[in-house]
């Protein structure tokens, strides 16, 4: 791969430069590459936050540049660092398409955007990936023995830049697990006022 100039010139190619200076944005992003632009390797910011969601959306694009966008979804911290510039998940046996596997066997590069509602956190990574199907011991430290499923080969995600995107328009949602925790106090609060009420001799 070329070597850039900037990490953000990884998604800021000339034409997108263009685009940016016919609609006065250049100068706002050229400020942002002059200062240290985009993120290279993983912070312990990124690991950390990486530990905390449990699904995200992986990108290929075919020999034609067709692209193909795939949810990843798993137990928290699933998708795991294996070291400052490196990621990997456990490819389970699904639904037999393969059309990830496929892209990536004509062209490696790859994308992941992470997104956590509940925090109105998006997260854009770029980078290249790869299939490995014989590392056995990589395979097993990726796997989750709640899930049955056979792993059949591991994902690896090289990554070259990565970006934490505005947060304007992402509506908090949020997962049941979180809403029987946010809930939790004001449901035991319930109880205490009921049993209050049931003591007291009133009706409810």
């Amino acid at each position: 791969m070329k070597k850039l100039k900037y990490t953000s010139d990884i998604a800021f190619t000339p034409s997108v430069k263009a685009v940016q200076e016919k609609f006065h944005s250049r100068i706002n992003y050229a400020r942002m590459e002059e200062s240290g632009g985009w993120q290279y390797e993983v912070t312990p910011q990124l690991e950390e936050f990486l530990a905390s969601i449990d699904s995200f959306y992986l990108s290929t694009s075919n020999e034609s540049g067709q692209p193909y966008t795939q949810h990843r979804g798993g137990p928290k911290g699933f998708l795991k660092v294996l070291d400052n510039n490196q990621l990997a998940f456990a490819d389970f046996s699904g639904n037999r398409q393969y059309i990830t596997i496929g892209n990536l066997s004509d062209n490696n590069k790859a994308f992941i955007f992470l997104m956590d509602y509940a925090s109105q956190t998006r997260i854009k990574v770029w980078g290249t990936a790869k299939v490995e199907d014989e590392n056995i011991e990589l395979m097993d430290s990726l796997s989750d023995s709640s899930y049955k499923a056979r792993v059949e080969r591991a994902i690896i995600f090289t990554v070259e830049a990565w970006d934490v995107n505005c947060r304007q328009h992402i509506q908090k949602r949020f997962t049941e697990e979180e809403i029987i925790k946010i809930t939790a106090p004001l449901k035991e609060r319930i109880i205490e006022l009921e049993k209050r009420i049931k003591e007291q001799g009133l009706i409810l």
